[in-house]
């Protein structure tokens, strides 16, 4: 049948493991980054400003959507390091202010669209 929802507790275990993902990663990327200058930190950078976030997500017990969009949005902002660190940032920022305005008007978890919608989403019009 497949997932219908994301909880609090299921967006947490997600999010921390894509923070491990991104850290496992991390030398990787530094290779990559050759634009505009070839300083070799855009891992590292990436890295501490999303291990910043995921401590303030582990740290809640009992999470529900507008704590872990507070955690995300504040400790990756706080952590952030370099342009890329900064930039990671604002994608949280953003993906977090759609959450609490998702959460403004419906439970305290997200619906997943079903595979019609899911595919509008993957190619835009």
């Amino acid at each position: 049948m497949g997932m219908k929802y994301i909880d609090g507790e299921m967006l947490k275990k997600t999010f921390l493991a894509g923070a491990k993902g991104l850290e496992a990663k991390k030398e990787w990327i530094n290779e990559l980054n050759v634009f505009p200058v070839p300083d070799g930190d855009t891992g590292t950078n990436m890295t501490m400003t999303i291990m910043s976030a995921a401590r303030e997500v582990a740290a809640i017990e009992h999470p529900d959507m507008e704590s872990l969009a507070k955690a995300i949005s504040s400790g990756s902002l706080r952590g952030a390091r370099g342009n890329s660190g900064v930039i990671l940032s604002q994608l949280f920022r953003g993906f977090t202010k759609e959450i609490r305005r998702w959460i403004r008007s419906r439970p305290q978890r997200l619906r997943i669209p079903s595979s019609g919608r899911r595919r509008r989403l993957i190619r835009p019009l």
